[in-house]
């Protein structure tokens, strides 16, 4: 089988390993879960997951060194050009924003997309909004809970918050009140515009395309075939 010579050593190793990585990140997020929504009797169940995600990051953390020595740049020119990386690296919650990554790494398998590109934005967007949401609620549950006037009690009320966030309805029934859960809300409101407007402008851009396709077949009113000139 030819090699594609314009395919980088670094190109060539994200192919084989973002779809695995993607796994370990629902790994990760599943660890997390268990140790953010275990009760405090369960002390057995959360060490174990404290001890999976640890693992978990220790395998992004290897994956981020090898990516950088692949790039064959400095750490200060990879941070520029991979600063996605960075982020979820210090924040393994945010992976979910490697969607599209992962998307490009199994397409390039095969010749053809399965699905239309609007297709391909909205499962995109409503597959990340998800992630990103049930991620956002787990932080916000466990950094909120305990604390002094929190009106986010319950894992129900964190969920609710972040349905409320992501789409920007922001009802004001419950809210954050630690400085890390209003860190939290800022960066779910800005990923819940970013997909919404992602979902919302593919959405009008297939619709703009069906319109033009019936305007196309249907026959002019004066009865001259579509495409004539006009006598």
């Amino acid at each position: 089988m030819d090699v594609d010579d314009t395919v980088t050593p670094l190109q060539h190793y994200e192919r084989r390993v973002e779809l695995p990585l993607f796994w370990a990140s629902l790994v990760f997020l599943a660890a997390y879960s268990v140790i953010a929504l275990a009760p405090d009797g369960e002390r057995f169940w959360r060490d174990i997951a404290v001890v999976v995600a640890l693992v978990m990051w220790a395998v992004f953390a290897a994956d981020y060194l090898v990516r950088l020595r692949l790039s064959g740049r400095r750490l200060r020119g990879f941070l520029r050009t991979h600063w996605l990386d960075t982020v979820v690296l210090v924040l393994p919650l945010l992976r979910p924003l490697r969607l599209l990554k992962v998307y490009t790494a199994v397409q390039s398998r095969r010749e053809t997309p399965k699905l239309s590109l609007h297709a391909r934005v909205i499962s995109y967007a409503g597959t990340g909004a998800v992630l990103l949401g049930y991620a956002g609620a787990l932080t916000v549950y466990q950094a909120e809970h305990r604390a002094p006037g929190a009106t986010i009690r319950t894992f129900g009320d964190a969920l609710w918050w972040a349905c409320e966030t992501l789409t920007t309805v922001g009802y004001g029934d419950v809210t954050p009140v630690t400085p890390l859960g209003r860190m939290i809300a800022v960066g779910m409101m800005i990923c819940g515009l970013a997909l919404l407007g992602a979902v919302t402008g593919s959405f009008s851009s297939w619709l703009v395309q069906v319109f033009t396709r019936e305007d196309e077949k249907r026959p002019p009113e004066d009865g001259r075939p579509p495409g004539a000139e006009p006598s």
